[in-house]
């Protein structure tokens, strides 16, 4: 698959760099955000109310050099996301979402402080009970472990419990929800999400 084009990587680096200043700055931004139109309204609010949230969680950490790699195409991800949706009913949106906060979407390609490894970031352990034997470093076979991860804790039907047991913290469930939601509602937001940078 061809590279997204020039235009859409800069418009939404152009979306990324607001969203990051306002989540800088959230004094500033509860007079921003009443100020703009509807439907922009309710996306730059799950927007900023996600990027503060991982701040929020990532505070006090310490932070590794990222090592970069490159995503996969954005059709390949999108098949295996409805894969999973088909046969776990795993929402991929939600799917979507964990792949943008666990590596941005692949372009992360360190292991987590935790140990957590490849694209959907799973502790071996843990691959070891949803991985089926596959390669805990191959999008298809992470974006599927991590269907059967949420559909064994509660999903489709208890989201939020289903994301507590994928990383124990309110905050990751939250900034998760917020771009699920925002994935799921405007068909556009996976593909500015998706060329956002770490």
């Amino acid at each position: 698959s061809s590279a997204p084009p020039a235009d859409v990587v800069s418009q939404a680096a152009v979306l990324q760099e607001q969203i990051d200043f306002l989540g800088d700055h959230p004094n500033l931004t509860n007079r921003v955000i009443p100020l703009l139109g509807g439907r922009v309204r309710a996306e730059v609010r799950r927007l900023y109310a996600a990027r503060r949230a991982l701040l929020r969680l990532s505070a006090g950490t310490k932070h590794k050099k990222l090592k970069l790699g490159q995503r996969p195409p954005l059709s390949d991800l999108s098949s295996f996301y409805g894969e999973a949706e088909r046969r776990m009913r795993i929402g991929a949106h939600y799917l979507a979402a964990i792949h943008l906060v666990e590596t941005k979407f692949g372009r992360v390609v360190n292991n987590s402080v935790a140990g957590a490894q490849g694209p959907m970031q799973f502790i071996p352990s843990t691959w070891e009970i949803y991985g089926r034997g596959g390669d805990i470093r191959d999008p298809h076979d992470a974006i599927l472990a991590a269907g059967r991860l949420l559909r064994a804790n509660g999903a489709p039907g208890r989201y939020g419990r289903a994301l507590f047991a994928y990383n124990p913290s309110r905050l990751y469930v939250a900034a998760v929800s917020h771009y699920a939601k925002l994935i799921g509602t405007d068909p556009y937001a996976l593909y500015f999400l998706y060329v956002w940078e770490p």
